[in-house]
C-alpha cells in the first residue's frame, strides 16, 4: 500500500495525470494520478491518508521547486492537473466529512482585471494542500467576497491582480469587506505587487507565488 502512495506522489510531482497522458515521457504507458487514487481507495487506503501522505507532500515539493526556479509555470500546471485528477475521487469524502479541511479559502481576480492563470494555479495548489477553495473567477467586486463570507463564515480571502491599474482596487475592496467582517484575513498576490504595497492597503500578507500563499495559510491555522 505504501508503494501506491509513493507512486501517486510521483505522478502529482511530475505531472502524470492519467494512463492516457503522454507527459512526462519517462512515465508514458504507466497509470497516472487518476488511476492510482482510485486503486488506493479501492484497496482500503483511507482518503485522509491519500491526501496527507501523497497529495500534500507532492504539491509541497512542486511549490518548493517553483520557488527555487527549478520548474516553471507549465510544469506546475501539469502537476496541478494531476492533483485535480486525484482530488475528484476524494470530493465525496470531503462532502461527507470523512476528510477534514484546514479551512476555506476564497480567491478571485479583483474588479476590472480578467487575468486568471496565477489565480487558477494558486487555487489548485491551495486545494491540493488541504483547503476548500471557493473560486469567484475574474473581475470580482467586494460584494462577491462578502457573499462568499456570508456562506462560509471565517473564510480567508485571496485577491489577485496583474495590472497596475487594477491593483489599486484592492484597498477599497478590503475596506468594504472588513466593514462587515472586521476579522477577515486577506492575502494578496500578482506580478506588480510587493509586501510593502500589501501592508499599505491593509492586507494581512503578500504571496509572491502559490507556495508562499500556502505557507502563510498553514501558518494561520497551525
Amino acid at each position: 500500500m505504501n508503494d501506491i502512495i509513493i507512486k501517486l506522489g510521483e505522478c502529482v510531482e511530475f505531472g502524470k495525470i492519467s494512463l492516457a497522458s503522454p507527459y512526462p515521457p519517462a512515465m508514458k504507458g504507466q497509470p497516472g494520478a487518476d488511476e492510482l487514487t482510485r486503486e488506493a481507495l479501492e484497496n482500503g487506503l483511507s482518503p485522509q491518508s491519500v491526501l496527507n501522505d501523497a497529495l500534500i507532500p507532492a504539491m509541497n515539493r512542486v511549490g518548493n521547486k517553483f520557488t527555487e526556479g527549478k520548474i516553471f509555470v507549465p510544469q506546475m500546471l501539469l502537476s496541478a492537473k494531476a492533483m485535480n485528477s486525484a482530488m475528484k475521487h476524494l470530493k465525496p469524502f470531503f462532502q461527507n466529512g470523512e476528510i477534514k479541511r484546514k479551512g476555506v479559502f476564497v480567491i478571485g481576480t479583483v474588479m476590472g482585471d480578467l487575468h486568471d492563470i496565477g489565480k487558477n494555479l494558486t487555487g489548485m495548489m491551495v486545494e491540493g494542500s488541504g483547503w476548500e477553495v471557493i473560486d469567484l473567477g475574474t473581475d470580482v467586486p467586494a460584494e462577491k467576497y462578502i457573499q462568499a463570507l456570508d456562506e462560509h463564515p471565517g473564510a480567508v480571502c485571496g485577491m489577485s491582480a496583474l495590472l497596475t491599474t487594477t491593483m489599486s482596487n484592492m484597498q477599497p475592496m478590503i475596506a468594504t469587506i472588513r466593514a462587515k467582517y472586521p476579522e477577515t484575513k486577506v492575502v494578496v498576490g500578482g506580478a506588480p505587487l510587493n509586501a510593502e504595497f500589501a501592508q499599505k492597503i491593509g492586507a494581512d500578507a503578500y504571496a509572491r507565488d502559490p507556495q508562499d500563499n500556502i505557507n502563510w495559510l498553514d501558518s494561520i491555522v497551525a
